[in-house]
């Protein structure tokens, strides 16, 4: 037999004992919180070489996580698991407080961020909106990089069998329809991988080109380039649903496909207008 991975990672990172209850601590969930602790650091930093408050962070922070938890569990419910949006509407709510935070949709995340960063704009004069997300999509990139991450120690959201030797065997597999265990494409770690590129070319744009490079250039970059490897990638997944079966093209490329136009529109727009600020003063 070919040589393969074989990955049998706990999805539980330790467990705590009390009062008489033991709670399980998820990889996942610790991931998903290390993106926003790691992301807001990396944020400071940025701002700080911008020329902006403290306080100005604060409050796009409560903007990006409220964006980023409603839409994300939301868009899953919406896309993958409409059935049970709506005939238990209050359940998504229950979990967006209720750990380790499975079944995030990143497409739901993208339309909820883009809203809470207009709306955040709309108070910051200063900070046009594609300003703005020109910035956050640096930290999306380390965001992406850590979920993934947390999917691959979850065993979840894999891909479709290969006989290449870094095919992993996903030991703790237990759905019926994807046994015998066999090696498989580790789609999380290439997701993961191309996060990793997004987040060195975001942020060595902004840091050395900022001054020069139209507002909204990192933005339509980063948007088209995502969702056009996520199109791609899913070629290489199992079906997320039942009803994706059969599909020419599964839920997650359908999405990607508007949300790769909407990237070259506001290439197109920023290039147009080449919108610039007034750079700040380095810190």
């Amino acid at each position: 037999m070919f040589a393969a991975i074989t990955w049998d990672a706990s999805p539980d990172l330790f467990t705590i004992r009390a009062f008489g209850t033991e709670i399980p601590i998820a990889w996942y969930g610790m991931m998903f919180a290390l993106s926003f602790l790691l992301g807001h650091q990396l944020m400071a930093y940025i701002f700080r070489k911008d020329g902006k408050p403290a306080d100005d962070l604060e409050l796009l922070t409560i903007y990006t996580i409220l964006g980023t938890v409603i839409g994300a569990r939301l868009g899953h419910y919406l896309f993958y698991e409409w059935e049970l949006l709506f005939s238990e509407p209050l359940r998504w709510l229950a979990d967006l407080v209720t750990p380790p935070f499975r079944g995030l949709a990143s497409h739901g995340a993208t339309i909820t961020i883009l809203m809470a960063l207009y709306l955040y704009s709309r108070r910051k004069p200063d900070q046009p909106f594609l300003w703005v997300v020109d910035r956050v999509v640096i930290i999306t990139s380390l965001a992406g990089i850590l979920i993934r991450t947390g999917n691959l120690l979850n065993s979840e959201i894999y891909g479709t069998p290969t006989t290449l030797p870094w095919g992993f065997l996903f030991v703790r597999e237990t759905d019926p329809a994807l046994l015998p265990v066999v090696p498989r494409h580790p789609t999380q770690l290439y997701e993961a991988l191309f996060c990793l590129f997004l987040l060195v070319l975001t942020f060595c744009l902004w840091r050395y080109k900022r001054q020069t490079l139209p507002i909204g250039i990192i933005t339509g970059l980063f948007i088209t380039l995502l969702f056009s490897f996520r199109f791609l990638v899913e070629f290489l997944k199992n079906d997320q649903s039942d009803f994706e079966q059969g599909m020419a093209l599964n839920m997650g490329q359908l999405l990607s496909i508007p949300a790769v136009l909407v990237g070259l529109f506001i290439l197109w727009y920023a290039r147009r207008n080449a919108f610039r600020l007034r750079p700040a003063p380095e810190a």
